[in-house]
């Protein structure tokens, strides 16, 4: 942080609201505060990847085990985050902020005391609980500590350390369960909350946004919607896809979704505005976010276990040869921003999406014995170009046409439904694998990781239908200046 604190050390942030003081807090040290805490959550939203093989052995758990390690984080995430954005504008943004630092830290230390599956699975859904109070609130709380006119670099910040965190996830995990273990890959979060709690305090104001009713009826119906699809999608090969406890979960989870679509539609205060999508380019950005990461990510939880399974990495080798894709984004993500005044966002995301496309494309008729990791790291850079190309465009194409009162719940439904969009992928394109044969060892993944990606790539063409219906450059672009 030296060359951060040289470039903000004279610059400060607004004194933090109803606490009477005088004190005048460095920028840099309010961007760290709100920081540390996102990047530890975001982290632990791949930091399991390089981990799974590890606790599969060591739990002994099944491959539908593994898909609950990821997405009980992921739903718990996905389900709570607006409505604890919303709390947080009820009971004071830095007191539920603060809470989701800590109950986070309370059930790290639960998943790595974790002696079954089960636990582990539990214990993964309360830390998906706290990451859904720190990831919206810990922007809001930045904007709020820094002036106006650094506002801009601030939220840049924040959001390069969001992309550093999920580049890292495999990293760090695959070092921390090569040198110690795989509890440790959750031990590592206590220190790291010890330090973000007493930071908060005393970098970020308190402050509370416009006092509106919670919707806890279509939160439970918009969760067990998810969670029982997710389930069913699970348990589909296990049980049999006839089965009444698959068809009845499919379906009530059906039922759910248009419950939870009429609630939506009657009640005065819903946790997801369904006016919102009466916006064509907001409603298209949407199933971009939803359906890319749907492919995409189903992809990367697969394939990250590939490279240990099939090709004998270690964890830490492992997360390694993942960063040409992982980091890429990070290259290309500002590039693209500064492009689309230019090209506009509807040439951009094409562009990036059908990368994406072919990369999974490539990768799949990469899958073959004997083939080495060299030969995949042009498909992998291809898909991290393609990630970086469609964030910034999309998350532009989210807010064109909404007014400004709009934006912080926009950008949260979208970031729900991505999140929405992680966990199907990782469940629908794992049932392809079994479904094809596959199993956790180097014979039985080679033969049913390619049937996968080439359904994660019809949901990334899903997504190029819609980047190509996007409004033109002139509409999408000037919209959003």
């Amino acid at each position: 942080m030296t060359t951060l604190s040289e470039r903000l050390e004279h610059e400060t942030a607004a004194p933090p609201s109803g606490q009477g003081r005088s004190r005048m807090v460095p920028v840099w040290l309010a961007i760290v505060a709100a920081s540390i805490p996102m990047f530890m959550a975001t982290l632990d939203n791949l930091v399991m990847t390089s981990a799974l093989p590890v606790i599969q052995r060591d739990l002994g758990a099944s491959v539908g085990q593994l898909q609950w390690f990821m997405n009980a984080y992921t739903l718990a995430f996905a389900t709570l985050m607006l409505t604890l954005s919303t709390l947080g504008d009820r009971l004071g943004r830095r007191r539920v902020f603060l809470w989701g630092i800590m109950l986070f830290a309370l059930a790290s230390i639960a998943s790595a005391l974790s002696t079954t599956s089960e636990m582990l699975i539990g214990a993964r859904a309360v830390q998906g609980i706290g990451a859904a109070a720190i990831m919206p609130l810990s922007l809001t709380l930045l904007a709020g500590a820094v002036p106006l006119a650094k506002r801009a670099l601030a939220i840049g910040i924040w959001g390069g350390v969001s992309g550093l965190g999920i580049a890292l996830g495999p990293v760090i995990g695959g070092a921390v369960v090569d040198g110690v273990s795989w509890q440790a890959v959750f031990w590592i979060n206590v220190p790291v909350a010890a330090v973000a709690i007493p930071l908060a305090l005393y970098a970020l104001g308190e402050s509370k946004g416009k006092r509106q009713p919670l919707d806890p009826l279509g939160v439970v119906l918009a969760g067990a919607a998810v969670f029982l699809g997710v389930w069913g999608i699970v348990h589909g090969n296990d049980d049999g896809w006839t089965s009444a406890t698959v068809l009845g979960a499919l379906c009530a989870s059906a039922v759910l979704l248009a419950a939870f679509v009429v609630r939506e539609l009657r009640t005065p205060f819903p946790v997801m505005p369904l006016r919102l999508f009466r916006s064509r380019q907001f409603s298209l950005a949407n199933v971009i976010g939803l359906t890319f990461t749907l492919g995409m990510m189903g992809a990367v939880f697969l394939l990250s276990q590939y490279l240990q399974i099939v090709m004998g990495y270690s964890p830490f080798e492992a997360g390694l040869r993942t960063l040409p894709w992982t980091a890429a984004p990070m290259l290309v993500a500002p590039i693209a921003g500064l492009l689309a005044p230019r090209l506009g966002v509807r040439t951009l995301l094409v562009t990036g999406l059908v990368l994406q496309g072919l990369s999974l494309l490539w990768m799949a008729s990469l899958i073959v014995p004997g083939a080495t990791y060299g030969s995949m790291i042009p498909a992998f850079v291809m898909a991290g170009a393609g990630m970086g190309l469609t964030f910034a465009p999309n998350a532009t194409a989210v807010l064109a046409d909404m007014p400004e009162a709009d934006h912080g719940i926009a950008s949260s439904t979208n970031a729900t439904l991505r999140e929405i969009g992680v966990a199907l992928g990782i469940a629908l394109l794992t049932a392809v694998f079994l479904g094809a044969g596959g199993s956790l060892t180097p014979s039985g993944y080679i033969d049913a990781l390619a049937p996968a990606l080439y359904v994660g790539a019809g949901f990334v063409a899903v997504a190029v239908v819609a980047a190509a219906l996007m409004p033109g450059r002139s509409k999408a672009v000037l919209a959003s200046t």
